[in-house]
């Protein structure tokens, strides 16, 4: 009896071990993440990463093979096969904000292995190419500014809001 005991006490820890052990390492995840890489123009966009993860549950849709998730795609799994997870998981870790800046074409240029990696998108591209095309697939929203809100910089460089033209004054008409 006393050894049935003790195995049960011993599968009950394991059991709350491994509970304990999901709950922590989900404590590093972001429940929400702001995303402010175009604030000149638009205000940051508020990104709700929990609601993201509860409905898709797979971060790999996004994150692609950087959070250890098996690879899927066949040309990518060559090399990212056994990748495991990565201590950078944003996009802006692998994604340059402004991709053709000398700095950024050198690089890709000497990018080793040198065939693949070239069509990677910048991050504004990144973004979008994940982004529309999931919420195109599962009725997301997909105007610009559902996302984005504009701000006075923005207005400024649309000629919108208080920097929208001002409309021509009606001619008078001459009473004859």
């Amino acid at each position: 009896m006393h050894a049935v005991k003790q195995k049960m006490i011993l599968g009950i820890t394991g059991i709350l071990m491994m509970l304990v052990s999901n709950v922590c390492f989900g404590a590093g995840i972001p429940d929400k993440v702001s995303i402010g890489s175009i604030q000149k123009y638009y205000a940051p966009v508020s990104f709700n990463h929990a609601a993201h993860i509860n409905r898709l549950k797979d971060c790999g849709l996004c994150h692609h093979h950087t959070t250890g998730a098996q690879v899927t795609d066949p040309n990518c799994a060559r090399c990212h096969k056994n990748s495991g997870a990565q201590p950078v998981v944003s996009c802006k870790g692998c994604h340059v904000a402004d991709p053709f800046t000398p700095e950024a074409l050198k690089q890709q240029r000497d990018q080793q292995p040198p065939v693949y990696h070239r069509d990677k998108p910048g991050l504004k591209a990144a973004y979008h190419i994940s982004c529309l095309g999931c919420h195109q697939k599962m009725n997301g929203p997909t105007g610009c500014q559902d996302c984005h809100k504009r701000n006075d910089g923005g207005d400024a460089i649309f000629k919108s809001g208080k920097h929208a033209p001002k409309a021509p004054a009606k001619p008078k008409t001459a009473h004859h």
